[in-house]
């Protein structure tokens, strides 16, 4: 829940002064968050929406929970029932639990058995629906693995083994989920089959670079026309090539089933950063957001971070997006936002003017418990103090186990939301940095 984060971080006597940066951060990250939390936008876009009864509720996603907590706060009693599809451990517990509402859990990042139940189980809730009722369908990013509905043909033991080629490839989101899109009998728009015509209301939490509908959770509810164009131009192993002959056709943009779905974003990583900045100011810092997503390779992206504050006046910086990091064959423990962390403090390292926050918005980075980390100039030595090499860690995608080591870890639980990645540094002005 937002607001009972666990600081796993270090606080160095003889560094008061990054010490207090360190807290400033992170209160600027949970101001960004809870800018987008699903509870609050969903209530915000469904207020001035008067809901035609009865209304049917799906929610999948990371965020799924704090998202149906919104349209039970404004539409409630139009509510016939609901099914909140959501990753293992991030369903409320009984007290918190919304009524008339049926919860599952499945397998984030790497999709389970339970995601194929997950998949079914929202395909038959759609389809009994009423012809003359609503459906209002909440997605957020996780969606892709929650929830499946398998061609004749492939196992799950295939779709694991793809979802676990996909995590590794370096391939970014769209193209990862192309592959996903045309691998299932419900994404790419295909969940559209189980609608019918019936009326619907789409809110998206936009999880991907962007903010292209198309993508977030792989298009259970738009079409795809580029899709195929996407596959293309990648070079998949010819196992995957395989399988994909498989594929059922997806629904064209022009089907009429279509006309009735009615699809709106409701929460952005720009929303997040625009609240990132007033928190900034707020607490007194000149505030710079860049507007261009971090896209592409985590080492690139690190360079860019690394040589903009290298060069910045003092103040806080703002990044957003979505990082990708190739796998090697044996992997450590991490994730993009711990790996970006700690390569920025491998670039940086030495300086005493900047202090580096990377997280996830949705509280989660790769298969671990952390959201992501606070570095600093400080941060290579403490390691090799303890006997470990950034080098090698980043050469192994072993980053946590690195940060985890030096307390500069972050672990906050899930948040409610998933509007990508947030990075903010502080550049120290030489008066703090002498104080």
């Amino acid at each position: 829940m937002l607001g009972s984060y666990r600081f796993r971080l270090s606080f160095s006597k003889d560094r008061t002064v990054l010490d207090a940066q360190r807290r400033d951060l992170f209160a600027i990250y949970t101001q960004a968050v809870r800018a987008v939390h699903g509870r609050q936008v969903v209530c915000d876009h469904l207020r001035a929406r008067p809901p035609v009864r009865p209304v049917y509720l799906a929610a999948v996603g990371k965020a799924a929970a704090a998202m149906t907590a919104g349209a039970f706060a404004t539409w409630s009693d139009a509510i016939h029932s609901a099914v909140v599809i959501t990753r293992h451990g991030h369903a409320p517990d009984a007290t918190q639990r919304e009524p008339r509402t049926r919860y599952l859990e499945a397998g984030h990042p790497h999709p389970d058995g339970a995601s194929i139940v997950a998949g079914q189980t929202l395909v038959e809730f759609l389809a009994a629906v009423p012809s003359a009722a609503q459906c209002l369908v909440l997605i957020s990013g996780g969606a892709s693995t929650l929830v499946e509905v398998l061609p004749s043909g492939i196992s799950l033991a295939d779709w694991q083994r793809v979802n676990a080629w996909l995590l590794g490839s370096g391939l970014n989101i769209r193209a990862m989920n192309a592959v996903r899109s045309a691998l299932s009998c419900i994404k790419g728009g295909r969940l559209v089959h189980a609608l019918g015509a019936r009326r619907t209301e789409v809110l998206l939490l936009s999880d991907v670079p962007g903010d292209d509908p198309r993508v977030i959770g792989s298009g259970l509810l738009c079409p795809d026309d580029d899709a195929l164009n996407v596959l293309r131009e990648l070079a998949l192993p010819g196992w995957i090539d395989t399988l994909l002959h498989a594929a059922p056709v997806a629904p064209a943009r022009d089907d009429a089933r279509f006309a009735s779905v009615h699809t709106s974003i409701v929460a952005t990583n720009a929303m997040a950063r625009r609240a990132a900045a007033e928190a900034a100011r707020g607490l007194g810092y000149a505030a710079y957001d860049h507007a261009d997503e971090l896209v592409g390779d985590v080492a690139i992206a690190a360079r860019h971070i690394s040589d903009d504050l290298s060069s910045a006046q003092p103040g806080v910086y703002l990044w957003g997006g979505e990082t990708t990091l190739k796998l090697p064959s044996r992997v450590g423990r991490g994730g993009r936002n711990q790996h970006l962390a700690l390569e920025c403090a491998a670039r940086l390292a030495g300086r005493d003017d900047f202090v580096l926050l990377v997280a996830g918005t949705d509280g989660s980075d790769g298969a671990t418990h952390n959201a992501g980390a606070i570095v600093d100039g400080g941060t290579v030595e403490r390691g090799q103090r303890a006997g470990l090499s950034a080098q090698l860690c980043l050469a192994n995608a072993d980053a946590a186990t690195f940060l985890e080591t030096v307390g500069e870890a972050i672990c906050t639980g899930p948040t409610g939301t998933n509007v990508m990645d947030l990075i903010i540094a502080i550049r120290l002005s030489d008066q703090q940095i002498q104080s």
